[in-house]
């Protein structure tokens, strides 16, 4: 049985498999993953945040500009080694995890995974260490749902109190981040999304978690998610 205080997972799969239309034009010539946040691309943000949890191998599953991954990985010091796998065809989320899975150093182990825009503060160990102490098969780790709207505060007569732009509201939504026992592999589809298949089956059987984000989280999908998340991360390492 693992221990918490030890090396948990020592690799991970992150997904690049989409085309990023909503991010374009910054994703024109290069996947989503590799356009910069605050001077650095968003890949580097997740191997360094992996690296700093105790993981040594990433495979990214890559379709749409693989070659311009595969230049950047090869011209690029990282603090992980890195291996680009090249989808034949779009495979989903629940599909790009498998096939880069299947391509894991170190069989038999449990592994991380990663949607390739999300970015955190929160120490990977703590995840990991949720997802051990658990005795789960899966582990999603959640954010709480950010309005993409600004919202009005009104008085019982109608009267507008104030305005609250983009409030953060009490729900969660999965913050694409994962945590797996090595038998996940098998259970995810060769195509199609994780969610729609996996995840309602190892929910029904008591075998699914969620680690609750308790610090810094933002999914970028948009161009205003790029701006937002610019600021956001200079202003956290302004403050380190």
């Amino acid at each position: 049985m693992r221990s918490a205080d030890t090396v948990l997972f020592r690799q991970a799969v992150i997904l690049a498999g989409g085309q990023a239309t909503r991010l374009r034009p910054y994703t024109d010539d290069r996947p989503k993953p590799l356009v910069e946040v605050a001077g650095t691309t968003i890949f580097e943000h997740q191997v360094r945040w992996l690296a700093a949890g105790g993981v040594q191998h990433v495979v990214v599953s890559c379709g749409y500009r693989a070659d311009v991954f595969d230049r950047f990985v090869a011209t690029t010091s990282l603090p992980v080694d890195v291996t680009v796998l090249v989808e034949e065809e779009p495979l989903g989320r629940g599909g790009g995890l498998k096939f880069g899975a299947r391509n894991l150093p170190f069989a038999g182990e449990g592994w991380l995974g990663l949607n390739g825009d999300v970015l955190t503060d929160t120490p990977l160990r703590d995840i990991c260490e949720y997802h051990v102490r658990s005795g789960g098969t899966a582990t999603v780790a959640v954010a709480n749902f950010r309005c993409p709207y600004g919202v009005l505060d009104l008085a019982a007569d109608g009267r507008v109190q104030k305005f609250v732009e983009s409030p953060t509201l009490p729900y969660w939504v999965n913050g694409g981040i994962y945590v797996f026992e090595p038998d996940v592999i098998d259970l995810l589809p060769d195509k199609g999304d994780q969610e729609d298949s996996t995840f309602p089956a190892l929910s029904s059987e008591g075998r699914l978690f969620a680690y609750r984000i308790p610090g810094y989280w933002r999914g970028i999908d948009t161009a205003k998610d790029l701006r937002d998340a610019g600021r956001e991360i200079a202003d956290l390492l302004r403050s380190v």
